[in-house]
């Protein structure tokens, strides 16, 4: 398949100045960040997109050689990049991370204070993932919780020592006499699992890696806007790699609760709010609930079933700092399941009046046109 054009893929003119370039980049890059899209390999290819797009455009040089012979003439350039995308994640971090506003790779790390490690200085630890439970109110309007991890350990008392199996090197090489001559190959040190370090020293009950577990208490500040099934995530506090290399990652999956009152859909809330009759044929001022507390609302005369009230910027704030959306409220008109004689015989005496006959104008817009207004 033919690549896209970089221009087209960063969604910027041929002459875009670089700043704009730059601006483009980051706001694709958090938008197909796997942080933001776990598990999505169509979101994942996006994302590589971009950045070999942005590596290219972002260098004087290679841009000129781009906009004058095309693809062929960054694909074989020494230093190239990553030609196509075959650039790892780490690798696309190191480079691009200034990108994202500090040191680390995700957007999401830098809410956290903290930027994904560097490659090297021996094995990674294992990462942890937990579930944690926000209100609406506290997606809303970020917050900061404590909770308990349990995670890997170095163990009081235990030393490591330079793998005399591959010299601390983590690798082992294979040296293997062909017709063609000689077949070098390496592969990952069994002794000790490509960390270069083994355990010299371990008090009893310790297991051969030197890890136990301990319990710890950590402090996670989620920003405003996240939505369920987001995975965010906290550079270095997983696991220790056995032999000092580096600590895994905390993975923080959100899962949203459910409130009672009002729902969510997208950035926008919606409540649904059931008037009686006299108040919808009448009008009257109430108080409906947000999520930043009760707010007073007039409901005017001869409002129908079925229409959208809008309060804006009652939403949730989007969570790359674009505004905020809004809150809907839907307004249903109760109809009595159950009436007394009185009641019944007042009814009877409107039932025949032309102000009670449906007679809806061009202003009574039906369900589909009112979706449309709204969304």
């Amino acid at each position: 398949m033919a690549k896209r054009d970089f221009y087209e893929i960063l969604g910027v003119e041929k002459g875009a100045p670089q700043e704009e370039i730059k601006k483009a980049y980051r706001k694709i890059a958090i938008k197909f960040h796997p942080d933001k899209n776990p598990n999505d390999p169509t979101a994942e290819e996006k994302f590589k997109e971009a950045a070999e797009a942005y590596e290219v455009l972002s260098n004087a040089e290679k841009r000129q050689r781009y906009d004058r012979y095309g693809h062929q003439g960054v694909g074989g350039a020494p230093g190239g990049g990553f030609s196509g995308g075959g650039m790892s994640m780490d690798d696309i971090f190191d480079q691009f991370g200034d990108i994202f506003g500090g040191g680390g790779g995700s957007p999401f790390e830098s809410f956290f204070g903290g930027g994904r490690s560097g490659r090297g200085g021996g094995r990674k630890g294992s990462n942890l993932r937990i579930k944690l439970k926000l209100t609406l109110a506290e997606i809303a309007n970020g917050v900061e919780k404590k909770i308990k991890v349990t995670r890997l350990v170095t163990a009081p008392g235990v030393t490591y020592a330079t793998c005399s199996t591959c010299g601390g090197a983590g690798q082992v090489r294979k040296v293997v006499n062909t017709m063609l001559g000689q077949m070098v190959s390496s592969s990952t040190c069994s002794a000790c699992g490509g960390s270069g370090q083994r355990v010299d020293k371990r008090p009893p009950g310790v297991d051969s890696s030197g890890l136990q577990p301990q319990e710890e208490v950590i402090s996670i500040k989620i920003p405003a806007g996240v939505s369920d099934g987001i995975q965010l995530s906290m550079s270095g506090k997983g696991n220790v790699a056995p032999g000092g290399g580096t600590p895994g990652d905390l993975l923080i999956v959100v899962e949203e609760i459910e409130d009672e009152l009002l729902k969510r859909d997208g950035n926008n809330v919606i409540f649904d709010l059931y008037l009686n009759f006299a108040d919808a044929a009448l009008g009257t001022s109430l108080e409906v609930p947000t999520i930043d507390g009760n707010v007073k609302i007039k409901i005017e005369p001869g409002t129908q079933s079925g229409k959208l009230l809008r309060l804006r910027s009652k939403g949730i704030p989007d969570l790359n700092g674009y505004g905020r959306g809004d809150q809907l409220i839907h307004v249903n008109v109760w109809t009595p399941k159950t009436l007394d004689k009185e009641e019944r015989e007042i009814l009877e005496r409107f039932r025949e009046s032309d102000n009670f006959s449906p007679n809806p104008g061009k202003s009574e817009k039906g369900f589909f046109d009112k979706m449309k207004e709204f969304f």
